[in-house]
């Protein structure tokens, strides 16, 4: 279809489409601090990025609100509590949006990335309301207002304030029990995530992770880096290594013991390779569940100091809140283990 013809039939869509959709009653700013009126009722939202937007919908009791989103299937848990996700219309992610799928699926608004400009303007220029999240470029701080920015764009303020009165309270514990520990005592801590070389530096989700749960990131030099050599890993010879794969494959641990370098480490001759948690979301991502990992990590770093704290039952009462879901000892056993998928 030529460019024109296809502009103009984009704009027509929109026209027919507009009649059905509520006037805006508000005016809300979003996490890119974008100011964006959006229907006083919201029932219908299409989601065009990854980073745990659906996660936060779904805690907040908005699943059923959903029109399209990105696949779930690497999220295989939450596919299962909501069959619906399996089946749901995909109009794209990020900057690769399709705006006449988006337009089809008639939203009131779109929930899209602060990092997607190009995407979010397409959408825009249509005549969508697109709120943009944060999808890993959070703080701790920043995550908790988003919870609350999503929760007043369903009318669920109160269920949002419930989860953020839930991370304050571990927020609180975890500063309680490591604020006493001296600085020459806390673990040194290096974040690997899919390859030996690739961390977090001090402008990354990773730093707080570590940093909240009262370690040291090894690589908060960094800054926004996010890569290193060899060598540099060698001389830091971190306490303690937590390996993830939210950004490609799951270094097994048998890859990283037989390493010729990474096997001389003191963290990989003293097995303090710790993999981290996936539950419907990774843990050691900003998303609701992100506070359970910091819980984990916690206990982790310093078992003695949160011998009172049982990770499962913690887990099983969080998705029981916030999910409405029932899980077993067994199934919770699984978020800990993600190194079963990766060969021994």
């Amino acid at each position: 279809m030529k460019a024109p013809l296809r502009g103009i039939l984009l704009s027509l869509v929109f026209i027919l489409l507009a009649g059905s959709v509520p006037a805006s009653a508000k005016t809300i700013v979003d996490m890119a601090g974008n100011e964006v009126d959006v229907p006083d009722k919201v029932e219908r939202i299409l989601i065009t990025c990854y980073g745990g937007a659906t996660h936060e919908l779904t805690v907040l009791g908005g699943a059923d609100l959903l029109v399209g989103q990105p696949s779930m299937k690497p999220f295989p848990l939450l596919a299962g509590m909501h069959p619906s996700f399996k089946e749901i219309p995909d109009a794209g992610s990020f900057n690769n949006v399709n705006v006449e799928e988006a337009l089809k699926l008639n939203p009131d608004l779109v929930i899209a990335s602060v990092t997607s400009a190009q995407g979010n303007r397409q959408l825009a220029e249509a005549g969508l309301p697109v709120v943009a999240v944060l999808t890993g470029k959070a703080d701790v701080e920043k995550i908790q207002r988003e919870f609350l920015l999503v929760g007043s764009l369903i009318g669920r303020e109160e269920r949002a304030q419930r989860l953020v009165d839930y991370w304050q309270k571990v927020l609180k514990l975890l500063e309680e029990r490591t604020a006493p520990i001296p600085r020459e005592e806390r673990k040194r801590v290096y974040y690997m995530l899919g390859n030996f070389l690739h961390t977090n530096g001090s402008d990354w989700w990773g730093e707080f992770l570590i940093t909240t749960a009262g370690g040291i990131n090894v690589a908060s030099e960094l800054g926004r880096g996010r890569d290193i050599n060899a060598e540099t890993l060698l001389r830091w010879d971190p306490d303690d290594i937590i390996v993830s794969g939210n950004e490609g494959s799951l270094l097994p641990p048998a890859e990283l013991r037989d390493h010729p370098q990474i096997g001389t480490l003191r963290a990989v001759r003293e097995n303090r390779l710790h993999y981290c948690p996936v539950g419907a979301f990774w843990w050691d991502r900003p998303s609701p569940e992100a506070i359970l990992g910091f819980l984990w990590l916690g206990k982790t770093l310093y078992p003695s100091r949160f011998a009172d704290v049982d990770l499962t039952v913690e887990t099983k009462a969080f998705f029981r809140e916030f999910y409405d879901a029932t899980l077993s000892d067994e199934d919770v056993q699984l978020f800990f283990n993600p190194a079963a998928l990766a060969r021994q």
